[in-house]
């Protein structure tokens, strides 16, 4: 949806949420019982999308269902892995010593699901489409391309203007899934990938219905199908499970967790996210353009304190999360310190200070509460101006009309946000968009690592945003359920690998 954040309607929850079956791994422990290869997997998810259409709809709803279930790209990212890039649709491939040419060798034997067979010009035509076509998700990730070409049917190359490290991660978001050349389905309603899963129904406010793939290129997935229920209400997702009418049930709620716990049929598991919970500060408003008034802010939150009355998460001091390249520890550069808050306030003259903060009506009320409470102890006064998703996305996100405001960003790999003073933290510092672009333009992954966390370290210190907390959330999973991923399940919810047992 907004490029490279997330901040799609699925991801604005308030329990929010890669690979084909060949390439899996798991963690997750290994139920009783001999796999039923016949059985239904039923997954309680919060928010459905609004359309079918992942390349033109936005919302990180159509990723979990879909990305690796339904559509795949040349090659995924493995979520139990770090997020390796791994294989999907190209067996393998190379890069030029300059890192301007990437040359995939194709798998065979792959077809649509209309049977139609995969060639050469699809994989050409779709990324020719998604760099050229503004109104497809992500398009810009392929900005830098200068070509796409198939010198044989087995063979695609692709050429940058200039080198980007991230150039294959990229092409595991949605401008890299492939399609069918001159496809005539109705993607609104419809869908033809080349996944182990097809989309058999979808019962509107209801439910989505996978089925397996029967003619998938890669090992078989490991249920018939897969119900992913949309049940919004926590209480209610926690009573389907104990009916058993679900399986598993994602992002449960921490203080609802406990009516599951010792009934034997559930166990609670908790992975790592690239989920910012991100508090975000107007840099080009007065008062927020005084780096001592963000400072005080930060300081007058407890995070630990936050997070132990959301009832789950991590703290995070900066705006790289550890699964992404840059990641380091900046717990040690801040600390809750009221009274310096309120030292820092002074010498900016802003003791009696009042503050908006805008947040999506989705999230829960807890959040705001506390930073009343915080932002009072330090004599700011904070207003709560509670919205809908799509006025968030006109008042704060478009039009950058705010003082402060929060929202989750759930995407990997989203430092460019803070190189673009266009965005609308309206951050702007050079030494950062230089750090940034070098850091994509090197060829050296360790280089790069290094050249982000320097960047990174510049953002926090110039306390360019506060980072609440980072997302680890909840997952009940029935006892006869095996090998369900563990991470980054808010954005990819990869499901050919799993497997149910009867009982």
């Amino acid at each position: 949806m907004l490029r490279r954040t997330a901040l799609a309607t699925s991801a604005l929850l308030i329990g929010a949420l890669l690979f084909t079956s060949c390439t899996a791994t798991s963690t997750t422990p290994t139920a009783t019982g001999e796999p039923d290869p016949n059985a239904t997997l039923t997954v309680r998810l919060s928010l459905e999308p609004s359309n079918l259409d992942i390349r033109r709809t936005s919302g990180a709803a159509l990723e979990q269902a879909l990305v690796d279930n339904v559509y795949q790209g040349l090659v995924t990212r493995d979520g139990d892995d770090d997020n390796t890039i791994v294989p999907a649709l190209a067996t393998d491939w190379t890069v030029s010593s300059d890192g301007l040419t990437y040359t995939f060798t194709l798998r065979q034997g792959v077809t649509f699901h209309d049977g139609s067979a995969l060639t050469a010009d699809d994989v050409v035509s779709s990324l020719q489409t998604a760099k050229d076509d503004a109104t497809i998700q992500n398009s810009a990730d392929l900005a830098g391309v200068s070509s796409v070409t198939s010198p044989d049917p087995t063979t695609v190359v692709i050429t940058l203007a200039q080198p980007n490290i991230d150039f294959l991660f990229a092409l595991t978001g949605r401008a890299g899934l492939i399609f069918k050349n001159n496809d005539a389905t109705n993607f609104q309603t419809s869908t033809n990938g080349t996944g182990p899963f097809t989309v058999s129904s979808w019962n509107t406010g209801q439910s989505l219905v996978l089925s397996r793939n029967d003619a998938y290129w890669g090992d078989p997935a490991g249920v018939a199908e897969v119900v992913l229920d949309y049940i919004p209400d926590q209480s209610a997702a926690i009573n389907a499970a104990l009916s058993g009418d679900v399986d598993v049930a994602l992002e449960i709620d921490p203080e609802l967790q406990g009516q599951l716990d010792g009934t034997g049929d559930f166990r609670i598991e908790s992975g790592l996210t690239t989920d910012k919970g991100t508090l975000a500060f107007n840099n080009t408003r007065a008062p927020l353009d005084d780096q001592r008034v963000r400072e005080a802010l930060r300081l007058s939150i407890d995070h630990q304190a936050l997070i132990d009355t959301l009832g789950a998460g991590q703290t995070l001091s900066g705006p790289i999360p550890p699964l992404d390249p840059g990641y380091e520890d900046l717990s040690g550069d801040i600390a809750y310190d009221p009274d310096r808050a309120r030292e820092l306030l002074a010498e900016a003259g802003a003791e009696d200070l009042t503050l908006t903060l805008t947040i999506p009506s989705v999230y829960p009320t807890s959040i705001p509460t506390f930073l009343v409470s915080s932002f009072a102890d330090v004599g700011v006064t904070l207003k709560v101006e509670s919205v809908d998703f799509p006025t968030w996305l006109q008042n704060v996100y478009t039009n950058r009309d705010y003082d402060l405001s929060f929202v989750r960003h759930v995407e990997a790999r989203d430092f460019g946000n803070w190189a673009n003073p266009s965005y609308y933290f309206g951050y702007d510092n050079p030494e950062v968009q230089s750090l940034y672009t070098r850091a994509l333009a090197t060829t050296d992954e360790q280089q790069s690592s290094d050249l982000l966390a320097e960047a990174a370290r510049i953002v926090a210190e110039e306390d360019a945003a506060d980072w609440l907390f980072l997302s680890t959330p909840l997952t009940a999973v029935a006892t006869n359920v095996a090998d369900f991923p563990q991470n980054s399940l808010n954005v990819r919810l990869p499901l050919a690998g799993v497997t149910v047992s009867s009982e």
